[in-house]
């Protein structure tokens, strides 16, 4: 059963490729356009664009999306969205169907990524993890994102999680953005996506994955950086443990 489920697995991620690139090709030239725009028109163009190519990428790739919890955005608020992070389906699942406008935090090396570069730099704060300075304009860039009323979503385990844990140790980036800028922080878990698209050569399963955004936290509440960051992380691994089906 494993060996045909690997065979069919592969099958299905050439498919998955084949769907992907043809769909981006039709979709590259309006997002070209929307360059003639300025932010934060742009991102509400671009938002627009996602959100139908997944869709469609969704419907002919056989993945099931159920979104919970979007009575949480409260209308003309904009906020730091944190994110579980355990696959590369992990983007397409987050960004795409979040309420609102949007930009997430990208490694510059995907800007070499031929006709992908443009869509990705469209929708992110690019970071050289490498370099000090980079780190420094990118947390600029975001608090000018949050600034714009765009959402700012962070991975704050910072890579996939490849533990056996529901999540690994969060870094500070996305809850000293929340303190110094004010906006809250709004978890959101996913599940499942790790299923659909693991961490192994060339495989792809189609499946059902859930998105689920939780209550908003102010940063208000809490006397640092610190202590934000851990109540959100407590928040995250129990609503996972609690609510994961998979």
């Amino acid at each position: 059963m494993g060996f045909i489920k690997n065979i069919l697995g592969r099958i299905f991620a050439l498919w998955a490729a084949i769907i992907f690139i043809f769909t981006m090709l039709i979709v590259y030239f309006p997002m070209l356009i929307t360059g003639l725009w300025k932010e934060p028109k742009r991102s509400y163009l671009m938002h627009n664009i996602y959100h139908v190519w997944m869709q469609v990428f969704f419907f002919l790739t056989g993945i099931r999306l159920r979104v919970k919890g979007k009575e949480n955005f409260e209308i003309g608020k904009n906020y730091v969205i944190v994110f579980n992070h355990n696959s590369m389906m992990d983007v397409p699942v987050s960004v795409p169907f979040m309420p609102g406008a949007n930009k997430t935090i990208a490694k510059i090396e995907i800007l070499r990524t031929p006709l992908f570069g443009m869509v990705y730099k469209r929708g992110s704060v690019l970071v050289d993890r490498k370099s000090e300075e980079s780190r420094k304009m990118s947390y600029i860039k975001m608090k000018e994102v949050l600034e714009m009323g765009l959402h700012m979503c962070i991975y704050p385990e910072g890579t996939r999680n490849k533990t056996a844990q529901p999540l690994q140790r969060f870094h500070d980036g996305a809850f000293r953005l929340s303190f110094d800028t004010g906006k809250p922080v709004l978890p959101a878990i996913i599940f499942n996506s790790v299923k659909v698209l693991p961490r192994k050569l060339f495989f792809f399963w189609p499946g059902k994955i859930e998105l689920h955004y939780l209550d908003p936290v102010s940063p208000k509440n809490f006397p640092s950086v610190e202590k934000l960051k851990e109540h959100v992380f407590n928040v995250m691994q129990e609503y996972y443990l609690k609510n994961n089906k998979y």
